[in-house]
């Protein structure tokens, strides 16, 4: 409901009483009346409202009527959009309204008060213009018994309503329950209240139509009833709205408070933190899940206390969010020619690793969306494994990232630490993923065979996850608390030894063995990028100093010992820096190194010992061995002394090795005859093995066959074959059977000058898998059973001062 007010300037115009009502129902009703469309609103008998009148038919009408009787009749209209009502437009029913003021408004419209007097019905029209006139009769209007006590009740009723309206409503001033207290008229009352009642103007004009006054009473109770429900509601609302808003003021207040304390103590305005990170949020690619989980997480920042341990904690851990990089890929490069040119120009060598790569590049091309391989590459130390990822990485256009996994033996290193404890970190996988900035860097886990465990976990079972492409795109970090796609990461492991790594693990990856370098590889790795690098980080170059390639080969063979080129480039390294200490102190030096040059500098030749021994002395033979630094050749030494035939083996040997001398002597005892040797010797002599290096530990079945010739040779005091080296194993029942470690065997055979070698016939497929140019200037003695050995190495010839047993 609301009180439409009148012109503070009018004179005050009093409510009805009994006494005007029954006077204005007494007036007679004019035969004719112009008729005064409103668009919407309603007149009802008895009640004052104010009119704007726009339209000049209206205007003219009002003017006309307040010069003469400043009686009119006011009828709604059907529609209030219709501009130039006719009378099909406007309602039949309406009521006789008297003129009590007419008011120029600045802006040209007329206001005109008006009060209701009754009802009446258009009979016929008379003219339309300038304004609609028309003949009018009166409605009768059906009044209740005087007395009657449901009438009352309704008028009771009616007036409560109205009562509580006004006080719930805030539109309506409280003045206006003044106004209805001392409204004395009973059809007054109802007509005033549904001239004030929140309606359509159709249903208004349904209640003025209605001619009983107890119905129209009962049809206006009814209305009442819906508006104080609808106000009950919307105040209801209202008043759970203005409580979570009164709570955020609150909020907003202390923390406008808190937030000027802080930048007090400190300068820190950590309102400024969270928006900074809602901006940099608004730039990240992640998905749905993320973002929920990120806003969830930032919300539960900003409840917290900053002064708090935790805080710092959900800091650190939405920084990490924002900053690893979910769904940011950088480009590869498709350019295949170009990658095997990056390829070769870093690294000598090593063919299948670069086939390896430019297959995965290829077929990248072909399907953009594969998993990435997970390569590991296993070889001696110094070979360029790990250099090797940088070179993949460059070829592919993608991040490098190394992490080193040697002596790693937390879990929590490679899964991070829950947050709940102080000093939480994420695990090193997604902190390097974080460093690199893309989701598919080239990831080299470097010496992966060094992990090792303790009562913290085992971070190779962690590995697991990491490396399997059926897992890894959902890896699951403690500190991250979500799972984190590694699927297009491709990871390059490194390793020396696969016997050191757990066999699920290597069951996960694509094994490539980096074999070692012959000498004239490293001759060449030196000329090519040894000797240049080294050159730039001494400050010096091409012009400084020149080292031939028989330098370099002198270099290789007397100084270093290894499958790689670590010690290569050291002692390259130091001829660089005697170079450099010469310019310094302006020395005179010879620019182009001498062979008499690299012994003065680097010193006598150290590794000479390594060479092929000669064949003079009995029960000597070169074997072939695998190390954890590649090939290399040992010497079986055995001597005879008087005694009862005791066996005595030395050398620092494993117990598989000491088993395979035994076996040897066993089998040599039970086919004595066959290789002519008296078998009374076993029993008047001592036998006496030796394996050179006493401080090297050594073990392996591999030195079986070379055992067994060792002491054919000293029970028949006949010599070896000249430049012959050998690697098997053996058994009781004399089989050979094959090894492994054959191309580090074959490039120490090489490095010793060796010519021909002795092998399991098994291990020919290995052989097949060696380039051509390994295997240049070597025969190959391919052996089933330990007779055929003694037939190949065992020659005729007695050796230099032979002993007569």
């Amino acid at each position: 409901m609301s009180l439409q007010g009148i012109d503070q300037d009018s004179e005050l115009i009093p409510l009805l009483t009994a006494e005007d009502e029954e006077q204005m129902n007494s007036e007679e009703l004019p035969e004719t009346l112009p008729i005064l469309p409103l668009r919407n609103t309603v007149l009802f008998p008895g009640v004052v409202i104010p009119i704007t009148a726009g339209r000049d038919k209206s205007i003219q009408l009002i003017k006309d009527a307040n010069n003469g009787s400043k009686v009119i009749g006011v009828v709604s209209q059907k529609d209030e959009e219709t501009e130039n009502p006719d009378i099909k437009d406007i309602n039949t029913l309406g009521t006789v309204a008297r003129i009590l003021r007419v008011l120029q408004m600045p802006d040209g419209n007329t206001t005109v008060i008006i009060q209701g007097k009754k009802r009446f019905e258009i009979a016929e029209v008379l003219t339309k213009k300038p304004y609609i006139t028309a003949t009018v009769r009166e409605t009768d209007e059906i009044r209740p018994d005087k007395g009657s006590s449901e009438f009352l009740a309704i008028i009771d009723s009616i007036k409560d309503l109205a009562l509580r309206i006004i006080r719930d409503n805030p539109n309506i001033p409280s003045e206006a329950s003044f106004a209805i207290k001392n409204i004395q008229s009973d059809s007054f009352l109802i007509n005033f209240v549904s001239s004030n009642l929140n309606l359509p103007v159709k249903e208004k004009q349904e209640l003025l139509e209605i001619g009983n006054l107890q119905d129209r009473a009962l049809a206006t109770l009814k209305y009442m009833n819906i508006e104080l429900q609808k106000l009950e509601l919307k105040n209801d609302i209202q008043s759970k709205v203005r409580s979570d808003l009164d709570q955020q003021q609150r909020e907003y207040f202390l923390h406008q408070q808190m937030k000027t304390i802080q930048e007090e103590l400190g300068g820190v305005s950590y309102d400024e933190e969270l928006e900074e990170m809602r901006e940099r949020a608004k730039k990240k690619k992640w998905g749905k899940k993320v973002k929920e989980h990120f806003e969830k997480e930032l919300a539960k920042m900003q409840r917290m206390n900053p002064q708090v341990a935790e805080y710092s904690i959900q800091r650190n851990y939405l920084d990490l969010l924002l900053d690893l990089p979910w769904n940011k890929f950088s480009k590869d490069k498709f350019d295949l020619k170009r990658a095997e040119r990056i390829l070769n120009r870093d690294h000598y060598g090593l063919e299948d690793v670069k086939r390896r790569i430019i297959e995965y590049l290829a077929v990248l091309k072909l399907r953009n969306d594969m998993k990435s391989p997970i390569l590991c590459l296993y070889g001696p130390p110094g070979v360029g494994k790990t250099s090797l990822g940088k070179s993949i990485a460059e070829a592919l256009g993608r991040k490098y990232v190394r992490m080193s996994l040697g002596g790693l033996r937390d879990e929590a290193e490679i899964r991070g630490h829950r947050k709940t404890y102080i000093g939480a970190m994420p695990g090193r996988i997604v902190q390097n993923l974080k460093k690199a900035g893309t989701s598919n860097p080239v990831f080299i886990l470097d010496e992966i065979d060094k992990l090792s465990n303790s009562h913290q976990g085992d971070p190779s079972s962690a590995m697991l996850e990491v490396l399997d492409p059926e897992q890894n795109n959902d890896f699951y970090d403690n500190f991250l608390e979500m799972g984190y796609d590694l699927s297009k990461v491709m990871f390059v492991a490194t390793a020396n030894n696969l016997g050191n790594i757990q066999p699920a693990l290597r069951d996960r990856m694509e094994i490539i063995n980096v074999s070692g370098y012959t000498i004239e590889e490293k001759v060449e790795i030196a000329k090519r990028h040894l000797l240049p690098k080294q050159l730039e980080e001494h400050g010096l170059n091409s012009t400084h100093l020149k080292i031939g390639k028989p330098q370099l080969d002198k270099i290789v063979e007397g100084y270093t010992r290894e499958s790689g080129v670590r010690s290569l480039e050291k002692q390259i390294a130091k001829m660089v820096r005697y170079a450099a200490k010469s310019i310094a102190t302006e020395e005179q030096y010879n620019v182009k190194i001498s062979n008499t040059d690299v012994e003065e500098v680097l010193g006598a030749p150290k590794m000479e010992r390594s060479k092929y021994e000669n064949n003079e002395v009995a029960g000597v033979v070169t074997g072939l061995a695998w190390t954890s630094v590649g090939g290399d050749i040992l010497f079986i030494e055995s001597i005879l002394s008087q005694g009862k035939g005791n066996l005595s083996i030395t050398g620092n040997l494993g117990k598989v090795m000491k088993e395979s001398a035994t076996i040897a002597m066993e089998y040599i005892k039970s086919n004595a005859q066959r290789f002519g040797i008296d078998p009374s010797i076993f029993e008047k002599y001592n036998v006496h093995i030796h394996v050179p290096e006493g401080a090297t530990p050594k073990d392996g079945p591999s030195a079986g066959i070379t055992m067994l010739t060792s002491l054919v040779s000293l029970f028949t005091q006949k010599r070896i074959k000249k430049s012959l080296a050998m690697t098997g194993e053996i058994t009781l029942r004399g089989k050979v059977l094959p090894v492994g470690g054959i191309k580090e065997k074959i490039l120490a055979a090489k490095r010793a000058r060796i010519k021909e070698i002795i092998l399991c016939a098994e291990n020919e497929r290995d052989i097949k898998e060696i380039k051509e140019s390994y295997l240049k200037g070597l025969k190959f003695h391919y052996v089933t059973e330990m007779s055929e050995v003694i037939d190949i190495a065992i020659t005729n010839q007695k050796v230099k001062n032979a002993k007569k047993l």
